[in-house]
């Protein structure tokens, strides 16, 4: 009887980890120098091949593919966080390609995921299209896509829309009438569309005016909705801020915590006190909004529970059991120290906070 290789033994032979060997055979991050290693362990113990041969027998690959936006992200942190409690114990490894941002990139991906014989595919999408769901008609396995929402495909996401609406309601119910919203392109549905009317219709306007072309002029008497675009990233905020610091708001909303983030810089740097010269709020809920200072306000989304239910579509695709999709991801707003009530007299608080 043939000895049957096992990933430890291409490791010894190789001098790295079984954990290098694993990311070696999932297309994980591998220096040259070692994956050379490990390339010339799997050819001489033959172990590429049974590897493979196991996969033809079962024609289950055990590998589930996932396509995210970008990595440096709170958001992709927690829902690899959800999607990994259910795949691990399931026996599930994953294989993740970015797409950065990009809508092209996000379709190569899952072409090039198929090819690999991953068993499903999971996309936290930038923004679906008629594209995508060509593609997915053309794919033979379960796709589910999270983030983003279109008819006729698998979508989990969290309400953008309800959440930009509690967070409109609150600030005018604070007493604030002009606010600025800080938002990202339309191109992203979600955020860029849902989250923002969301919050118009909260706040009571009916439409945002361009803050780089000045208020209108009833701005003064009624209540009213600037709107700057800015990027998903901490340093493009900071560089839109001196024009939103520029429109004389009340408040400024960032369409996600990361943005605020950004936003809180530029304004603390320039020893403009939040919230005493104007407020700030976020979206989404991450953990540095508690340490800062002040503390962020924000809506709160559960994206590890996005994560699970995703995993869970996933697997229930491929065993043809009958979606169980739920609600949206359940969300709060937790009020913190960067949101001022103006029917009330400020009275700074006396706090010790880590500034960014």
């Amino acid at each position: 009887m043939d000895h049957k290789v096992t990933i430890k033994e291409v490791a010894e032979l190789a001098g790295v980890s079984k954990s290098t060997v694993s990311r070696y055979l999932n297309r994980g991050y591998v220096s040259e120098e070692k994956r050379e290693l490990v390339r010339q362990a799997i050819a001489q113990t033959g172990f590429k091949s049974n590897f493979f041969a196991k996969r033809l027998k079962t024609k289950e690959s055990k590998l589930i593919g996932i396509v995210l936006p970008r990595m440096d992200s709170v958001t992709v942190g927690k829902l690899l966080t959800g999607i990994n409690r259910v795949l691990d114990p399931a026996g599930y490894q994953v294989l993740v390609q970015v797409s950065q941002l990009s809508q092209r990139r996000e379709l190569d991906a899952m072409r090039s995921l198929q090819q690999q014989g991953v068993d499903g595919i999971l996309v936290d999408s930038v923004g679906l299209t008629d594209a995508h769901a060509e593609l997915v008609q053309e794919l033979t396995l379960p796709v589910v896509f999270t983030g983003q929402e279109y008819a006729g495909l698998t979508c989990i996401k969290v309400d953008d829309y309800a959440a930009g609406h509690l967070m409109g309601a609150y600030l005018r119910q604070l007493g604030h009438r002009h606010a600025v919203f800080a938002g990202v392109s339309e191109s992203d549905k979600a955020v860029g569309c849902e989250r923002k009317q969301g919050f118009l219709d909260g706040f009571g306007v009916q439409t945002a005016y361009d803050v780089l072309a000045g208020a209108p002029a009833a701005a003064a008497e009624e209540a009213c909705v600037g709107f700057v675009e800015t990027g998903f990233d901490f340093l493009s905020a900071y560089d839109k801020t001196a024009a939103m610091w520029a429109a004389q708001p009340s408040v400024i909303v960032g369409a996600t915590d990361n943005i605020s983030l950004g936003i809180l810089r530029y304004l603390h740097k320039r020893g403009l006190y939040v919230p005493e010269a104007v407020s700030v709020t976020g979206f989404g809920g991450y953990d540095v909004g508690a340490v800062v200072y002040p503390a962020l306000t924000t809506v709160a989304f559960d994206f590890e529970l996005v994560g699970m239910k995703a995993a869970q579509a996933v697997l229930d695709g491929l065993h043809d059991e009958p979606l169980n999709l739920g609600g949206p991801a359940p969300m709060h707003l937790i009020q913190r120290e960067s949101v001022r009530d103006l029917g009330k007299p400020f009275v700074p608080e006396q706090s010790t906070g880590i500034t960014l």
